[in-house]
């Protein structure tokens, strides 16, 4: 659509950002996307095949969805339609709908391109699925958050969906070369600094560019002047990092830290702890997952994991925050560096597909107790005996439901106290055949 400023002519005159003077003119030059729009990536396949699909663009900010949108009009003569799921609702998708219409009779197409498309709910989602199939429209759908979450299965079923990487710092780096190219000018940093700024944009192309220019203005009538890392900090504000507690981030991160742990690593367990704890999580979810992981990981391996992970919950209910992290993160290292062992999480499981098998059967009548004469009529408790009255403290009756062969759930590891187990379980093994045979 044309506003009134476009009309008149005046948006060549209009400043604009560096990041949109520096917007790619052909795919090959979208930066830190080979993958996708390189010689072997899927769009550029598309291309050369002629039939360009509806796309879902999955990635962080700043790795160049719209760009990518754009670029795809373009290179495809499709007339390039563009929407935000923010701002837009059921009345500006069917006009879209209906000028695409117009469109395809007149024989052009028509790629829609929806920013934050996962924004739309399932009904407006739904509303696309009929215009996808007979080709009235191209969809290029943009989002930040899990495409598996967020959109329904129908639109994902008629769309390929590519996965942006967040950008690293040699895609970062090339993308401040040309700004510096473009803007004649280099910047005022030392090699320090440049990297500090690199950081600092945390992989978003977009937002680097916005500091670099920031940068330059501040910079001009101060020639000779070259920044250090303090200075760079004083100028510019670092980019609080990506982390929605309520999606991805919340999932992705908890999971890094529990593997990292399961994986003895308690470098990188500390890491990710860091990464959640500075965005903000609530550090009793952290708890709980710590908790969760002394018992699914660890076990009987170390007893003491569980105690310590329970303890580092109540300490930082008691002391607060910040104090209160640094008992996370001991039951942390303490975990990642414990003996693991998932044979109790493994007996249980194995135990509950048994008790679901098994249904409603009754526990052998020598265990139950006669409270009444009727069921001591019953033989409820007969032939019991009392295990503290027998040699080693051990009767070797069975235990499971009468007919039922004897299972084995549990099988300690080789590790940690787990060994100790071993031993003991095969004595009373031992012992157990020894009487009944």
């Amino acid at each position: 659509m044309t506003d009134l400023f476009q009309a008149a002519g005046l948006e060549n005159d209009a400043p604009r950002p560096l990041a949109d003077r520096l917007r790619p003119e052909k795919l090959s030059d979208v930066v830190g996307q080979d993958h996708i729009v390189g010689p072997d990536g899927p769009i550029t396949r598309m291309l050369e095949q002629g039939r360009l699909g509806s796309i879902i663009l999955w990635g962080p900010p700043g790795t160049g969805k719209t760009t990518i949108a754009r670029l795809l009009s373009d290179v495809s003569g499709l007339h390039f339609e563009q929407m935000s799921a923010i701002f837009s609702g059921v009345a500006d998708l069917r006009n879209a709908f209906d000028a695409a219409r117009m469109r395809r009779s007149e024989g052009r197409g028509t790629l829609l391109f929806v920013d934050e498309v996962h924004r739309f709910n399932r009904a407006q989602q739904d509303g696309f699925l009929p215009y996808m199939e007979d080709g009235t429209i191209t969809l290029v759908g943009a989002t930040t958050e899990n495409p598996s979450f967020e959109l329904n299965g129908a639109v994902l079923s008629r769309a390929q969906v590519l996965v942006l990487n967040r950008l690293d710092s040699e895609a970062l780096d090339d993308l401040l070369k040309r700004a510096e190219a473009h803007e004649g000018f280099t910047l005022p940093l030392s090699e320090n600094a440049r990297v500090s700024l690199i950081a600092m944009a945390d992989g978003d192309g977009r937002y680097l560019l916005n500091l670099a220019e920031e940068i330059l203005a501040a910079a001009s009538g101060r020639e000779g002047a070259v920044l250090g890392r303090e200075e760079l900090a004083k100028l510019v504000q670092q980019r609080v990092p990506l982390y929605d507690k309520s999606r991805d981030g919340h999932y992705n991160l908890i999971s890094a830290l529990h593997k990292s742990i399961r994986g003895s690593d308690a470098d990188a367990a500390l890491y990710w702890l860091a990464r959640m704890l500075d965005g903000g999580e609530d550090p009793l979810f952290i708890a709980r997952r710590v908790v969760r992981a002394a018992s699914e990981d660890i076990g009987l391996a170390d007893p003491q994991a569980l105690t310590q992970a329970i303890a580092a919950r109540d300490a930082f209910e008691f002391i607060g925050s910040p104090e209160g992290e640094l008992a996370l993160a001991q039951a942390v290292v303490y975990l990642a560096t414990a003996p693991k062992s998932n044979a109790v999480y493994a007996a249980y499981k194995s135990a509950m597909r048994r008790a679901k098998e098994t249904g409603s059967v009754a526990p052998p009548k020598i265990i139950l107790n006669a409270p009444t004469s009727l069921m001591e009529d019953e033989g409820y408790g007969d032939g019991y005996r009392y295990d503290h009255d027998e040699e080693h403290a051990f009767s070797g009756q069975n235990y499971f439901p009468d007919g039922m062969a004897r299972p084995e759930f549990y099988t300690p590891s080789p590790r940690g106290f787990e060994k100790e187990l071993e031993k003991r379980l095969a004595y009373w093994a031992k012992l157990r055949a020894a009487k009944s045979g």
